[in-house]
């Protein structure tokens, strides 16, 4: 099973800046569309954005699209997630998981890390 280990997360104040490490278990992870989620407490866990294997396709959610960018590193099996302009409503845990391309990416088939902390706050 596809694996993977986040990182990145802390306190950071509105207006801030972050950026998130998804590191990929196994040597296939330039096959897949990597897609990021987040998922704040007492709510279902929500999709983010997503990258093609290739890096040529992104995806994003309305909530983020301008502020958030996506992209990837196949030679470190990582992903990453650059977070501009944050608000306190992005605070949430934030996870990463693979799906054969970006549109199926918010039904991803790896296994769910622990997910890094993202906290917004003054």
């Amino acid at each position: 099973q596809v694996q993977f280990v986040e990182s990145g997360g802390g306190l950071v104040q509105p207006g801030g800046s972050l950026r998130l490490s998804c590191a990929a278990s196994g040597r296939t992870f330039s096959s897949y569309a990597m897609g990021w989620f987040r998922q704040a407490p007492g709510k279902e866990r929500e999709f983010v954005a997503a990258i093609s294997w290739g890096g040529g396709t992104t995806d994003y959610a309305d909530s983020v699209k301008g502020r958030f960018t996506i992209s990837r590193d196949n030679a470190k099996n990582t992903a990453y997630l650059q977070m501009n302009s944050l608000k306190p409503v992005d605070t949430a845990v934030y996870y990463c998981n693979a799906a054969p391309n970006v549109a199926t990416a918010r039904t991803p088939f790896g296994s769910w890390g622990q997910g890094t902390q993202v906290t917004v706050s003054s």
